[in-house]
């Protein structure tokens, strides 16, 4: 069986026990790739996006049956991806010891060790810049700079108004500008 783009079509699949696995692997094949960069966004380094990308479609997979279509499968997805994202700093940070700031600080100043990343001086500052936002501004300024997602897709993956997300990124885009001029 041929499967389809079709939104409608492939949750229905996604759905039907004869053909799930094979709409689940067209389904990887579709947002992998989407949904790793959302994610390396939040969690920084390679192999963690890795884990949480796995993780995330699992859940994906276990919970299919609970979407009931009142968003996009896109944008459902995105929301599991990013509260496991978050889920994986909260638990890192809770092993250090230490809070999701510092977590995250050092993860990006471990990033240079990574070898999957390509950035140069300037993207490793602005990692740093985009580190000292508040969680929701970070989430908002990747999903927007990274991913040049729609406001209108944003909202409905955070659950939360188009409103408050121009105003979170119009902050985080002031502080981010201030924190990459101070020296």
């Amino acid at each position: 069986m041929h499967l389809v783009i079709d939104e409608d079509l492939l949750i229905e699949q996604l759905k039907s026990d004869s053909v799930k696995e094979e709409a689940f692997r067209h389904l990887i094949t579709l947002y992998k790739e989407r949904l790793y960069w959302h994610i390396r966004n939040i969690v920084k380094y390679h192999d963690d996006a890795d884990d949480v990308l796995q993780n995330t479609f699992i859940k994906i997979y276990k919970n299919i049956h609970n979407f009931k279509g009142e968003s996009k499968l896109f944008s459902w997805m995105y929301r599991i991806a990013t509260n496991e994202s978050i889920t994986f700093i909260n638990k890192n940070a809770k092993r250090l010891q230490t809070n999701n700031e510092e977590a995250q600080q050092l993860a990006i100043n471990n990033l240079t060790s990574d070898v999957y990343f390509e950035g140069d001086a300037i993207q490793l500052k602005l990692q740093k810049a985009i580190a000292t936002l508040p969680e929701k501004q970070q989430l908002v300024f990747n999903m927007k700079y990274f991913q040049d997602l729609k406001f209108k897709d944003m909202a409905e993956i955070l659950e939360t108004s188009e409103g408050a997300l121009k105003a979170s990124y119009h902050i985080a885009t002031k502080k981010i500008e201030a924190y990459l001029t101070k020296d």
